[in-house]
């Protein structure tokens, strides 16, 4: 008998997990599965880093200590439908089937697998037009005279920011000090959170405070 778990998440924390369970139950039951552990992540909208319940399971699922998982939905399962696909893709290459009740997809049957396979297509496909997009991006700065790759740390960075506050443009400064337009304007709020950060220290009522603590 194949050991099998239930995973199911809510998107707010007044919300509860217990009708999401009894149809996974029913079809555990129906499909002769050996239920031996809950996962659960509560009030997480599914775009949050930290899902300990989804941690845990795939955790256990690397230990081999279930086959089947079955899941209300698609969207209870990833925070994304990227995350959707690497969790599926890490899941299949484990062995471990996927029941997901509200889409009726069963990835141990054959049209499952038809729909793993295109899992990984549209994963690869995601993969390819990133890329491309990336070597576009560089190609346009190249066509701009602005800098590709890792920006260098050989900045004069006063003499950056004065440029920028005198009035050259953001285009201009980065083409001057060979760095991109970010950079110029991460440079120049860093210098002015620096003189904030001094004014506040050195401003006579708490030179006055240091005096009197003296």
């Amino acid at each position: 008998m194949k050991k099998a778990v239930l995973y199911g998440r809510t998107s707010m924390p007044q919300q509860h997990l217990k009708s999401q369970f009894i149809q996974l139950r029913n079809i555990a039951a129906q499909r002769g599965l050996e239920l031996s552990g809950v996962y659960s992540d509560f009030g997480n909208l599914g775009s949050k880093v930290k899902r300990p319940g989804i941690n845990a399971l795939l955790r256990d699922a690397r230990r081999g200590k279930f086959s089947v998982i079955l899941i209300d939905a698609f969207d209870r399962l990833a925070r994304s439908t990227r995350n959707f696909l690497e969790v599926v893709d890490e899941l299949d290459s484990l062995g471990i089937e996927l029941i997901f009740a509200s889409e009726a997809v069963d990835t141990g049957a054959p049209t499952g697998r038809i729909f793993v396979t295109m899992l990984r297509y549209l994963a690869q496909l995601e993969k390819s037009l990133t890329r491309e997009r990336i070597k576009a991006g560089m190609r346009r700065r190249k066509l701009e005279g602005l800098p590709v790759g890792r920006q260098r740390l050989d900045v004069n960075h006063a003499a950056l920011v004065h440029d920028r506050l005198a009035g050259m443009s953001l285009t201009q400064v980065a083409k001057r000090y060979d760095v991109s337009r970010a950079s110029v304007v991460r440079f120049v709020r860093e210098a002015r959170q620096r003189e904030l950060s001094a004014f506040v220290a050195f401003r006579p009522e708490t030179l006055q405070v240091a005096a009197r603590a003296a």
